[in-house]
């Protein structure tokens, strides 16, 4: 009865408590701002809190109250208004920041243990010892290893304010080895991988916009251009988005003198255009943009200005949709909202947000069962909306960015095999044992053809058959090695590929192959003809 009623309560409360908000003085863009209104509505929720505090049958945290009040108001306005607690929001912060604080390692969790893949050139692990392959079992008293303890618990205890002092023990060849660790700031980078696919043609893949990313993607195409680079193939695949300003920055490397990158408009903000220079070293470099269901946000931004502009030619699946504005609002507590104040829209006036409603975060699900991830019939176009690019190619609106050619998602490769290997993580621990053996080698490899040789040296695919059937007792039916192996194969060079100096380099290479994306990009022209 006690969780009915505080549950009623909350119900009750949530509209009300959101417009509490409005009451705050907050800090905006710098400055204090204290908002007005009709005091006599909140004179009454004061009476209601006050009632409720004064009489309520049981004890109340008022905090946790308030705190699931206020997402239950901002739910009633948009998915992407957020309430963000003291520690989401530091986080949230963190992430797109360009840089942590903390110990600086990369590492992965395929068997209940953390493993270090590389500690960060310069960081404080490096510096302290740690290395590639060690398996962390402890972080000061705290055992992490073989208690089934979450990722980003394990993060969280790793990271900690500059200057303070973790001990870190680590398991390295069976040798128990603690190691005292000053921890300090990290650069969290957002190239994932940049180099010539052929003579002439790049590639580089972004992760996410942080506020390094026009920093790092202008040195990284800077290097390509050296290297003879006339063509760019850019994968957002799975960019969530980040920083508006950044992706700005990107698309105007690329266009001319006044062409539209984006504008943004909402019910109490003008029209906002942004627009290029024209000062751009990119401006003769053909691009083709690679996206998918999971690139959002300041992602579909850069896409939108390249296909608007018709500027290059957009490649994969119809992205995600969202192009709302959130402008932060922090209080003094160490909270902090992220409300929605306008949307996004492309040059030619298509609004990059699709419509959100009751079944909003099912839009993915819902792609993969109508069968748009397979099907360009299938894809979600509203026809009613029509726009037209500065060459008067008709595009359309709905949400999200529609490509300009369609890859779908091949499910046919999967064979009973490979899905079993998945389920149990079998790739990921069979590279995890191949650099117990062979760490040393892989770590002096910087050359991919040399890679590439010594894992055929090694026999990666006898060696990963027998670590199958001998660990996880999965063995491949009459044919059907046959039938997967050039598409598990390159997976799986890719897997322990990582673990050489090449590091994410090799991972993107080996895949290149089986990449139906990269290989309809770099069949398509990269210009529009």
């Amino acid at each position: 009865m006690k969780r009915i009623n505080i549950t009623i309560i909350i119900a009750l409360l949530g509209v009300l408590l959101g417009v509490l908000l409005t009451l705050i003085t907050v800090k905006v863009a710098g400055f204090h701002k204290e908002f007005d209104g009709d005091y006599n509505r909140w004179r009454k929720l004061n009476l209601i809190l006050q009632e409720v505090q004064k009489n309520y049958v049981d004890t109340i945290d008022m905090e946790s109250m308030t705190d699931a009040a206020v997402v239950a108001a901002l739910a009633k306005l948009d998915p992407h208004s957020v309430y963000l607690p003291p520690v989401e929001l530091v986080e949230s912060e963190t992430e797109l920041a360009g840089n942590f604080e903390g110990i600086g390692i990369t590492f992965n969790v395929p068997n209940d243990t953390a493993i270090v893949l590389s500690p960060i050139t310069g960081g404080p692990s490096e510096k302290a010892g740690l290395m590639q392959g060690d398996r962390i079992v402890r972080v000061d008293d705290k055992d992490i290893a073989g208690v089934k303890m979450p990722q980003d618990s394990m993060i969280r205890l790793m990271k900690g304010p500059k200057g303070s002092k973790v001990k870190i023990t680590v398991n390295r060849n069976g040798t128990l080895i603690p190691f005292d660790i000053i921890r300090d700031k990290i650069p969290v980078h957002c190239i994932d991988a940049a180099f010539m696919i052929d003579e002439t043609t790049g590639y580089i893949k972004l992760s996410k916009f942080t506020r390094t990313t026009y920093t790092e993607f202008t040195a990284a195409a800077a290097k390509l251009l050296a290297q003879g680079m006339t063509r760019l193939l850019f994968d957002l695949r799975d960019n969530t988005g980040g920083y508006f300003d950044q992706a700005w920055k990107l698309a105007n490397e690329f266009l001319e003198r006044d062409d539209e990158v984006v504008y943004m408009e909402g019910r109490q903000r003008p029209r906002q255009d942004f627009d290029a220079d024209g000062r751009g070293f990119l401006k003769d470099i053909q691009i083709s943009v690679l996206i998918d269901e999971g690139t959002a946000s300041s992602s579909e931004i850069f896409a939108g200005a390249i296909q608007d502009n018709d500027r290059g030619v957009i490649v994969g699946r119809r992205s995600f949709g969202k192009g709302l504005v959130q402008e932060p609002i922090n209080f003094t507590d160490g909270s902090g909202i992220r409300l929605t104040v306008s949307r996004f829209y492309t040059p030619s006036g298509r609004c990059i947000q699709k419509p959100y409603g009751d079944d909003y975060q099912y839009d993915i699900y819902e792609r993969y069962a109508h069968g748009e991830m397979t099907s360009a019939d299938s894809m979600k176009v509203d026809t009613t909306a029509v726009f037209y690019t500065v060459r008067g190619r008709r595009v359309y609106g709905g949400g999200g960015i529609i490509p300009d050619v369609f890859v779908p998602l091949d499910t046919t490769k999967a064979t009973t095999f490979f899905i079993n290997c998945n389920k149990k993580a079998t790739q990921m621990r069979f590279a995890q044992s191949m650099f117990d053996k062979y760490g040393k080698v892989l770590a002096g490899i910087d050359d991919f053809d040399r890679l590439d040789r010594y894992m055929d040296e090694i026999d990666v695919a006898s060696q990963f058959l027998d670590y199958a059937a001998r660990v996880d007792g999965l063995k491949p039916k009459e044919g059907e090695w046959e039938e997967t192996a050039p598409y598990q194969m390159p997976q799986l060079k890719a897997l322990v590929g990582r673990f050489s100096k090449l590091s994410d380099e090799a991972f993107y290479r080996f895949y290149l192959p089986i990449d139906d994306t990269i290989q309809a990009a770099l069949n398509n022209p990269s210009v529009i003809e």
